[in-house]
């Protein structure tokens, strides 16, 4: 893997870009030798199916918009300055509650997962 170098993101203007393109899903992404990072757009009613990730803790911050996370069972509200955090083992989903639901995650390097998108 090739060194990354410093960077400064511009997350709002990001997530701003993709609502005025329409464009959902990994806006951006880092993977550099120790972590992963993701940032993450869903149209409103879309998200992530239910799963569990055995393998590492995530923290999360929510951009923009708003929606849920379902975590072990309960719902928790999010919106933009919220954070999370979702250690291994936890079963979580997300949902777009309104037009957006844009997220920076942040965890440990290990090989990629795709969680599934519920149907629309």
């Amino acid at each position: 893997m090739d060194p990354i170098e410093p960077q400064v993101i511009p997350l709002a203007m990001l997530a701003t870009e993709a609502a005025e393109t329409a464009r959902d899903g990994v806006l951006w992404s880092l993977a550099s030798t120790d972590l992963n990072a993701n940032l993450v757009r869903f149209p409103q009613g879309d998200g992530v199916e239910p799963h569990v990730n055995d393998e590492v803790d995530v923290l999360g911050v929510v951009v923009a918009g708003a929606g849920a996370l379902l975590l072990d069972g309960r719902e928790e509200p999010l919106r933009p300055g919220v954070a999370f955090f979702i250690p291994k083992g936890a079963r979580r989903a997300f949902r777009a509650t309104t037009s957006e639901l844009v997220y920076l995650t942040c965890h440990r390097r290990r090989p990629a997962l795709m969680p599934t998108r519920p149907p629309r």
